[in-house]
């Protein structure tokens, strides 16, 4: 993906992006952001090949109880996708990502 400086800054635009949008900040507005941004770094760290251990609990843990909407999750995944655009990772990389991440999804989902 680029090493750690381009996991941290596409982890940080994601929580910008998240910031911004009303609908989707509402599932991370009681959210402790510094645990989230740690275990995120990690999640994507490990998820994209890199040398670190995730130590957070499951995506379905963590989604427990959201009741995500398909149409949320898309949304999600648009901010994620502007947040790579914006740490200049290139499309190919951005799909490699995306591939990697998206069997997770059936965790997320209305749960």
């Amino acid at each position: 993906m680029g090493g750690a400086g381009v996991v941290e800054a596409v982890t940080d635009n994601f929580i910008k992006e998240i910031s911004f949008n009303e609908t989707i900040y509402r599932y991370f507005e009681k959210s402790n952001i510094t645990r989230f941004r740690e275990k995120f770094i990690e999640h994507l760290c490990v998820s994209t090949g890199g040398p670190c251990h995730y130590t957070g609990d499951t995506m379905l843990r963590v989604h427990q109880g959201q009741n995500i909407s398909e149409a949320d999750f898309n949304t999600t995944v648009d901010l994620l996708v502007s947040a790579m655009e914006d740490a200049g990772l290139s499309y190919p990389q951005q799909n490699k990502v995306l591939n990697v991440l998206a069997p997770m999804r059936d965790e997320m989902l209305y749960k």
